[in-house]
């Protein structure tokens, strides 16, 4: 479900980004949604014409549960930062661990450009919205993966333009990329 939170993919986009599943696993638990009401599939019109997965409105009803849950497991001990992570799951974490008192001081659009896959975040209001997609004149641009990007937002290693340091590349402001990066923190860990 969390990969289908900013809208369909296909299988084989599934797949990719939850490694150690099985094509039959995977399979048997979409159709459980599907029949469960919760994840609908149907085919892109042409020139697309690729079969995909998206939630039904009742399945993304769930988006926000899937955020808090994002944030009690991060609290976990055994929470570890270095594994795999998707970049919905990504994009996820922003929404999950951004600091609403100081984002409510910021208005900024955010372009990231993950391997294969582009999202844009928009912080108003103390919020952040996350969609898929790409933008002609973000404020910020990050580029890199996953890893890149939590050295950068939660490693809080040092901004360098050109991604330095195994950190996320960035374009536009120095200051306001810096703004940007300080409004996300993973919470304490449990004892």
């Amino acid at each position: 479900m969390r990969e289908l939170v900013f809208g369909p993919r296909r299988f084989g986009e599934l797949r990719a980004n939850l490694p150690g599943i099985s094509a039959n696993v995977l399979t048997q638990r979409l159709d459980s949604l599907e029949d469960a009401g919760i994840v609908c599939r149907f085919r892109l019109p042409s020139p697309a014409n690729v079969q995909v997965y998206d939630l039904t409105a009742w399945g993304r009803e769930a988006a926000p549960l899937m955020r808090d849950l994002g944030r009690w497991a991060a609290r976990s001990p055994r929470h570890d930062p270095s594994l795999f992570m998707s970049a919905a799951s990504a994009m996820m974490s922003l929404q999950a661990l951004i600091d609403r008192e100081r984002a409510a001081e910021m208005a900024v659009t955010v372009a990231f450009h993950f391997p294969g896959e582009d999202f844009i975040a928009t912080v108003t209001g103390g919020e952040i919205r996350v969609n898929r997609g790409v933008l002609e004149a973000p404020d910020l641009a990050f580029t890199g993966d996953t890893m890149a990007m939590r050295r950068t937002v939660y490693g809080k290693v040092p901004l360098a333009r050109d991604g330095a340091g195994g950190t996320l590349a960035f374009a536009g402001e120095a200051d306001l990329a810096q703004s940007f990066v300080d409004l996300f923190a993973l919470p304490a860990k449990t004892a």
